[in-house]
């Protein structure tokens, strides 16, 4: 029976902090930049520094073009989760990056602590995810610490959410927070703010969930409608997104906050050091288990 649990308990935790993790990037698609939004009602002056549109297209640019930067950021879902992420990711060439996850609460922090441990490494790769578990789920999974998520695998088991998921995953930059609200069509400028000691300009924004899947993802017709069915059955519907961006047109924050049937949703991301090296090794076949044959295995159980 406990090794059922761990195991199974060791997939569900892996999954969900592969969308987590990687939404510290941005939880937005892969389109373009989108709409005509909203203005501050600022008047007549179009300069970049006046108008929120021409300002957000600007910084969509710059920290497209960036490729890399350190992430920080925080999550929490309801009473399911609150975690961490710490590291780097690079988006040059698809999306790679190292991610140190560690839940600090909730339902999943305590499912993470009966594995022996809180927190887990996160490694993006172009076609792959890999999460490494502690000690106690490799007991149960014949000496393996790392479970492989390859984004082909998660389009064909998980559906409609599962080819949206892989979408995101291949595509997502930070750079995406911004194309969120330049296709909302509801942006405004809130006004100049200093974050963690940074001169940066504060935009504001609500978007809605399944009309931005529909516009910024390659999903076919009937993966939107059962995907935008999936949405409604977790409570998921819009949600508003505040962005910081600095003197460079770099994005240095960013909040995204909604509401879904499992209780309230926020994540806070930070950004930094913008073009950092980042350097992601595959990890060892040996020690890595791929997540189809966990579920298969689950399965025949």
């Amino acid at each position: 029976m406990k090794r059922t649990f761990v195991r199974t308990a060791g997939l569900s935790v892996a999954a969900m902090s592969l969308l987590a993790g990687v939404t510290a990037c941005s939880s937005g698609g892969s389109g373009g930049s989108g709409g005509s939004g909203g203005s501050d009602g600022s008047g007549g002056d179009t300069s970049p520094r006046f108008d929120p549109i021409a300002a957000l297209r600007s910084a969509e640019k710059s920290t497209d073009g960036a490729d890399s930067a350190k992430v920080e950021s925080t999550t929490t879902m309801g009473s399911v989760m609150s975690m961490t992420a710490d590291g780097t990711l690079a988006w040059g060439d698809g999306l790679t990056g190292n991610l140190t996850i560690t839940y600090t609460g909730g339902t999943m922090a305590d499912t993470m602590r009966q594995m022996g441990s809180a927190s887990m490494e996160a490694r993006y790769l172009p076609d792959a995810y890999y999460a490494r578990m502690g000690d106690t789920f490799a007991e149960q999974s014949g000496g393996k610490h790392w479970i492989k998520y390859a984004y082909d695998d998660l389009e064909t088991l998980g559906g409609s959410s599962g080819a949206y998921l892989k979408d995101q995953m291949q595509n997502t930059t930070p750079n995406q927070s911004v194309k969120l609200l330049l296709a909302s069509g509801d942006v405004r400028k809130v006004g100049e703010e200093k974050v963690r000691g940074q001169r940066t300009t504060h935009y504001s924004g609500t978007v809605d969930v399944a009309d931005l899947a529909e516009k910024n993802s390659s999903l076919s017709q009937s993966q939107l409608d059962d995907l935008k069915k999936q949405l409604e059955q977790a409570g998921v519907t819009t949600e508003t997104v505040d962005i910081w961006v600095d003197d460079q047109d770099l994005l240095v924050k960013k909040v995204e906050k909604g509401e879904t049937t499992a209780g309230g949703y926020s994540q806070t991301a930070y950004y930094s050091d913008y073009g950092t090296e980042v350097a992601v090794e595959e990890p060892p076949a040996s020690d890595t288990a791929d997540f189809t044959e966990l579920v298969q295995q689950q399965s025949a159980g």
